[in-house]
């Protein structure tokens, strides 16, 4: 597995960064099959694991951290914060008062006394970005954390964040997790070249576009079954319409690339993880297999190289910049709250 280094870090991560979400209740409960696919990985030349606190409720820190045991030194460790982990009202955020207690919640469930890399999952519209970066880097300095970074930012926030920890005399944000895949090329345009401008590294997640890439579904039918599209649909968007013209067309572009990958002898899912890590700007892809078989499918990505023949071709299909999905948590005009003050 081929490594490089995380931003200005100095630290050298695998190409393909092992995504922990659908370990625990929300993909797989075995924990001891988790286990062993963390292992697995680990033995594979994936160094980088990618966790947050949120992920079933902490309980894929849990996992992770009960497969790190006599292994933590061998593995770059990343976790995040932000989404509501209870029902107090400062159980979530960015706030220094959340933040001091989070990571040590993180740091228990992970079984460590400190991690690699510690991520804001969003953006936080309710917190000073600098109160946000004043904090973490007190966590540096307290070496519970070895660096910070950022996931999800808008451009304009990775460059505010940056303009910040200089003036401030703060740390500041050495990476960037946004969502990336040849489905979702938009960030292309403006985070992409603004992570670059800034040295920061680059964890892109969702490369097989939540499923969409992986190769399974070729019909409407196959999206009308118990599947993780539709379950993560009415999860976390209250509904799923598998007619919807979106979904169709990702179909029709899904077999197209499916003979590209054909052509090239590689599975869609690897074309897919594959070319994200094609960015000269993206440090790993993470990856988020569920199952054995998933991960074993994905590990070849980490090493392949596409012909500029099959990147041209990509571009044809969805053209660089663009995107198919509609934009991922940003405003769609309906909320006053942006269009009027006070």
């Amino acid at each position: 597995m081929q490594t490089t280094t995380l931003g200005g870090t100095g630290i050298q991560v695998s190409r393909l960064c092992l995504g922990s979400m659908m370990f625990g209740a929300i993909g797989n409960p075995d924990h001891e099959d988790c286990v062993r696919i963390i292992h697995k990985a680990l033995d594979s030349g994936i160094n980088f694991i990618d966790t947050a606190d949120v992920y079933s409720a902490g309980e894929s820190e849990r996992i992770v951290g009960k497969a790190l045991a006599g292994r933590r030194e061998k593995a770059v460790l990343a976790t995040k914060f932000f989404f509501p982990m209870g029902e107090g009202a400062n159980e979530h955020g960015g706030s220094r008062k959340w933040i001091v207690r989070e990571v040590e919640n993180s740091m228990q469930r992970l079984g460590t006394d400190y991690i690699d890399l510690y991520q804001i999952h969003r953006y936080d519209e309710q917190t000073d970005l600098e109160e946000i970066l004043f904090t973490l880097t007190e966590l540096v300095r307290q070496g519970k954390i070895r660096h910070f970074g950022s996931s999800m930012f808008p451009p304009d926030r990775i460059v505010e964040s940056h303009w910040l920890a200089e003036r401030r005399g703060f740390l500041r944000f050495r990476c960037e997790q946004p969502w990336y895949s040849i489905f979702s090329r938009d960030i292309e345009r403006f985070v992409l070249p603004a992570c670059q401008r800034y040295g920061m590294g680059v964890i892109t997640f969702s490369p097989l576009d939540g499923g969409f890439l992986s190769g399974k579904y070729k019909l409407i039918a196959d999206l009308k079954t118990d599947n993780r599209i539709s379950r993560f649909a009415q999860r976390f968007y209250g509904g799923f319409d598998p007619e919807a013209e979106l979904y169709q067309r990702k179909l029709h572009l899904a077999a197209e690339l499916g003979k590209l990958a054909d052509a090239a002898g590689i599975t869609l899912a690897q074309l897919a993880v594959a070319f994200v890590l094609e960015h000269p700007a993206v440090t790993s892809a993470i990856i988020g297999p569920r199952t054995m078989a998933h991960l074993e499918g994905l590990l070849p990505a980490g090493d392949l190289r596409l012909e500029a023949s099959v990147l041209d071709r990509i571009d044809t299909l969805v053209p660089p910049g663009s995107s198919i999905n509609p934009p991922r948590d940003q405003p769609d005009g309906t909320d006053k709250k942006i269009r009027r003050r006070g």
